[in-house]
Formats: C-alpha cells, sequence, structure tokens
C-alpha cells in the first residue's frame, strides 16, 4: 500500500436530508440513496471510490439511526464497526468530530478523508491523485488542514468559495486566505473574472487529532461533548450519552465553525470533475441529452420541448412547447419548476412540514 496511506481513514458524511430533490428525496430516503446519476446511488459511488483508495476497513458512514436500515441495504458489506451512527443531524462540523473522536480511539495517527455521500466526481484516478497531494503536505505539516477547490465555471449562487493566496506551493497547492458563503449573482461574476477563487468542494483531508485541536480552540462546547462521548466508547454508555449530548448540541458546518477561523489552511486545485448534485439543475447538466438538450427518463409524449429534465415513472404524461422545465413525475406527487429556479425546490418541502403533509 502507498506509503501516505498508512493511517488514512475515508469518512463519508451521510446524514443530509437532500430538501432540494422532492418529490424523489423524502425523509424515509434522501438524496444520497437515490440512483440519480447512475444505476448505483450517490452515496454506494462515493463509497466505491474511497475504498479503493483506502484499505475497505477504513471506510466509516457518519449518518443518523433512522438512514441506519438505509446503509445497511446499500452498503451491506460494512461491518457494525464502521457505522459512526449520530441521534440526529447537527450538520457537518459535529458529525465529522464525532468520526475523529471514534477515529483517534482507533489509531493515533488517524487521517481522515471527508467527503459527502451525495457528490459526484467525473474523474476518479485524478481524485486519487489529489487525495495523495493532500496526504503529501499532512506528511510535512500535521498540523495542516486541507480542502480541494473546484476552478469556477459559471457564476455560481449555490457554492460557497475559497481565496487562496495567489503564489502556489509545491505539488500544485496553494494557501487560503479565506473562505466565503454563498455570494450574490453580482459577487460571483467577480469572482469568475479572478483566477485566485475557487469553489468550496466541502471535501477535507486533516489528522483526526488536529481537527480535535482545532475544535478545542473554536467551537470548545462541542469538544466538551466528544471528549465525553470518547471516554464511553466500547461501553453499554455510548448511546445514551450520545443521546443527551446531542440534545443540547449546536447545529454548526465545518465552513463556519472551523475552517472560516483557522489558519495553515492549504488548498489543492482539483481537476477531477465534481459537482455537489446539489439541484434537480446539477442532475440535467451531469445527464445524458437527446438532439433537443432534453434529459429524458420513462416514456413522456413531448412535443417542441427543449432545454428541460422529464422524469415520469408511473404515469404517461404529455408535455408540449416549453423550455427549460423541470418535471418530476411520481405516483403520490408531481413537480413542475423551472430550470432556473431549481433551488427553490427546498421551498416545498418546507410547506409541506409547515402544514404537516406526509408526503
Amino acid at each position: 500500500m502507498n506509503s501516505l496511506r498508512e493511517h488514512a481513514f475515508a469518512v463519508i458524511l451521510a446524514g443530509g436530508i437532500g430538501t432540494r430533490f422532492w418529490p424523489k428525496s423524502r425523509e424515509a430516503k434522501p438524496k444520497q440513496y437515490l440512483s440519480l446519476i447512475n444505476q448505483d446511488t450517490l452515496i454506494q459511488n462515493t463509497a466505491q471510490r474511497l475504498q479503493e483508495y483506502v484499505q475497505p476497513e477504513r471506510l466509516y458512514i457518519v449518518s443518523t439511526q433512522a438512514q441506519k436500515p438505509l446503509i445497511h441495504q446499500q452498503l451491506p458489506h460494512l461491518s457494525p464497526s464502521q457505522l459512526i451512527m449520530e441521534p440526529c443531524g447537527r450538520n457537518t462540523a459535529p458529525a465529522a468530530g464525532l468520526a475523529a473522536a471514534h477515529l483517534t480511539a482507533v489509531d493515533d495517527e488517524a487521517i481522515m478523508i471527508v467527503a459527502p455521500a451525495d457528490h459526484h466526481i467525473d474523474n476518479v484516478p485524478f481524485f486519487w491523485e489529489a487525495l495523495d497531494q493532500a496526504l503529501t503536505i499532512i506528511a510535512v505539516d500535521a498540523s495542516a488542514l486541507v480542502t480541494f477547490g473546484i476552478p469556477p465555471t459559471y457564476p455560481s449562487t449555490g457554492y460557497g468559495y475559497i481565496k487562496v493566496i495567489s503564489k502556489d506551493l509545491p505539488n500544485a497547492t496553494m494557501r487560503v486566505h479565506r473562505f466565503i458563503e454563498k455570494p450574490d449573482r453580482t459577487t460571483a461574476e467577480t469572482f469568475l473574472q479572478k483566477n485566485d477563487y475557487f469553489w468550496n468542494s466541502g471535501i477535507f483531508v486533516w489528522k483526526a487529532a488536529t481537527f480535535l485541536e482545532r475544535i478545542c480552540s473554536f467551537m470548545p462546547d462541542l469538544h466538551s461533548a466528544l471528549c465525553q462521548i470518547q471516554s464511553v466508547l466500547q461501553t453499554d454508555q455510548l448511546d445514551p450519552v450520545t443521546r443527551q449530548l446531542y440534545d443540547q448540541m449546536r447545529s454548526q458546518s465545518i465552513d463556519y465553525g472551523i475552517m472560516e477561523k483557522a489558519e495553515n489552511v492549504h488548498m489543492v486545485k482539483a481537476k477531477f470533475g465534481w459537482s455537489d448534485v446539489g439541484s434537480w439543475r446539477e442532475v440535467y447538466e451531469l445527464g445524458t441529452k437527446d438532439k433537443n438538450h432534453n434529459v429524458i427518463l420513462g416514456n413522456p409524449l413531448l412535443k417542441e420541448v427543449k432545454n428541460s429534465y422529464i422524469a415520469a415513472e408511473s404515469r404517461t404524461i404529455s408535455i408540449i412547447g416549453v423550455d427549460n422545465l423541470i418535471v418530476i413525475e411520481q405516483e403520490d406527487a408531481l413537480l413542475i419548476c423551472h430550470m432556473d429556479h431549481a433551488q427553490d425546490v427546498r421551498w416545498v418541502t418546507s410547506e409541506l412540514a409547515q402544514k404537516k403533509i406526509n408526503t
């Protein structure tokens, strides 16, 4: 095995609920457990590319107890020890912190490759090369935090950005100047014109012990909770203690809780083709298109339809004379949305929850 990978563990964060993918993504089966790009689900694709990089027994999933049956169903080869279960979702910082607490108990030199369950990567060998670059940085400087920046191709308002210090470091890596929350359109257009802004991929590499140190510095309440959880690992108190602590735990992302405040952050410029599959528009962009630039699933009747994503599962539907449309038809629900409003689909799930409609 590559010596760089000797202490490498892959941690997949899989507790999200996929609110922008209604009606396919529901509370009972969120986005990461759906086949949106190919025949495998997003979490299966993510697990496959990571377990080919690290030793298979060093692949861990962090998710909620409610999603445990789905993980068993879709990744049946994983042992119970490879599943780190949260009582409820508290965003990415507690999830990654909980994984770090578990991994340092397994290997005090553990290096975490932290990746969302629901992203798509085109060129997996290039992804592995980027991970090697990240591990090389950690080998030289154990206190470094490493992320991956995606060269922007359009002025996205749906991604966070990374601003780097322009001077390249060895191995085509860069120092991070700051992390920037999702910008408005005008700001995103300005970023696109410069060469020192990158999309934030949400993929990270660091030593587990280093990450816990940063949590101690910037999120001391979370660090205290993680220390209490770590003290009861391998005991029958683990579940009740974790539940009690999670009831009081703040929800916070890695970016906001740690990365926006931390120093010694490096970025590897990603060349592996990436999408966060963040809305139906991204699924459309990744899909195979017909001569009218439509992505079609099922057998809808179409006339003068262009640049659209149409998925008809259970009924015969007919669509005439439209452009840039998203249509998702299922037996119990129907979504019709303009492509430019794909990010707004989360409004539907919010409205349904507010009205207590279980669909």
